[in-house]
């Protein structure tokens, strides 16, 4: 009975002894490392380059958005009455080049050619009023007064007779090529003018360029959108990753390409990752010693991560918990 009794107690000794050491054991190994990230998706602001007040919007928050599918729109008068403004100049520049190209309209050469031949007559008429009177000076009958002035007169009549056959000439051989091309020039610059308007006019009518789920919706309609100001918020549910904070006497852990397991409370399994960035970070986020004598400053790293598996269904803002 005493020899029971012995091994039970020795059992007891030896069981608490091994329990104390384990625990000591327990106690002096090192802990666990918890490091704690989220998951960020890659977001898209719908904005236009024209400002002006909100006509419609079209989706809201949860909305599924596909490519090319109309957003919002915005109402502009100013952008209507410049597209007029345009297209009358576009017009006009247009009608001036085909003027110049065309050239004089056929009443306005035979005006021309009418005036040459009413200077010609004048000057042939001019011409024998001269002779007569030059025969007449000769014999002495008229002075010399007379006959200088029938000769201006005459040359007069040449000179206005030369102007006139230019002007004819002119008129038949249109516009010189310089002025041609200079029309031509006009005309592209007022279509120039038109598309860049119509372009404005375009972002009126603003669109998704990209799948993926509404966000944000930061005005509504009647409201008064700055140029460039985001009105909707998309995110691509298909592009999202995890981000962690890692100081970097950790960072032998997320190599480059390396993989690493995940959880994540929101889903309530283990995911894989592949480290595919790793970037350090501002002054701000430094770890710093408490005792310059005893440690150094060590800067934090962040390290982005993407899934393995493609089809889990992350969300912008999940948690996910790594332990090292």
């Amino acid at each position: 009975m005493n020899n029971k009794k012995s091994l039970v107690l020795s059992a007891v000794a030896i069981a608490m002894t091994s329990w104390v050491g384990y625990s000591f054991y327990q106690a002096y190994q090192p802990k666990p490392i918890h490091l704690q990230g989220q998951i960020e998706s890659q977001q898209y602001s719908i904005s236009s380059k024209v400002a002006g007040r909100i006509d419609q919007v079209l989706v809201r928050k949860g909305d599924q958005v596909k490519q090319e599918e109309l957003i919002f729109t915005i109402h502009s008068p100013e952008i209507e009455a410049k597209l007029e403004q345009a297209k009358a100049g576009e017009k006009a520049a247009d009608a001036l080049a085909k003027e110049a190209e065309q050239g004089a309209r056929t009443q306005q050469i035979q005006a021309a050619k009418d005036q040459w031949q009413k200077a010609k007559a004048a000057a042939d008429l001019m011409e024998k009023t001269f002779l007569r009177v030059n025969n007449l000076y000769k014999d002495g009958v008229v002075a010399e007064q007379k006959r200088d002035e029938a000769q201006t007169q005459w040359q007069a009549a040449k000179y206005t007779q030369s102007a006139a056959y230019q002007m004819y000439q002119m008129a038949k051989e249109g516009a010189r090529s310089e002025t041609k091309l200079a029309a031509a020039e006009k005309a592209r610059m007022a279509a120039g003018a038109v598309a860049e308007v119509e372009a404005f006019a375009a972002d009126t009518q603003i669109k998704s360029w990209f799948n993926g789920e509404v966000s944000q919706v930061l005005l509504q309609s009647g409201e008064l959108a700055p140029q460039g100001f985001p009105v909707v918020t998309v995110i691509d549910t298909q592009d999202s990753w995890a981000v962690l904070n890692v100081r970097e006497d950790w960072l032998k852990h997320f190599k480059k390409d390396s993989t690493f397991s995940a959880y994540l409370p929101a889903l309530d399994q283990n995911v894989e990752f592949k480290v595919t960035h790793i970037a350090v970070m501002g002054d701000f986020a430094t770890w710093r010693s408490t005792d310059a004598s005893q440690g150094f400053d060590l800067r934090t790293f962040e390290v982005e991560a993407r899934p393995i598996d493609h089809t889990v269904e992350l969300r912008m803002g999940m948690s996910l918990v790594v332990e090292l």
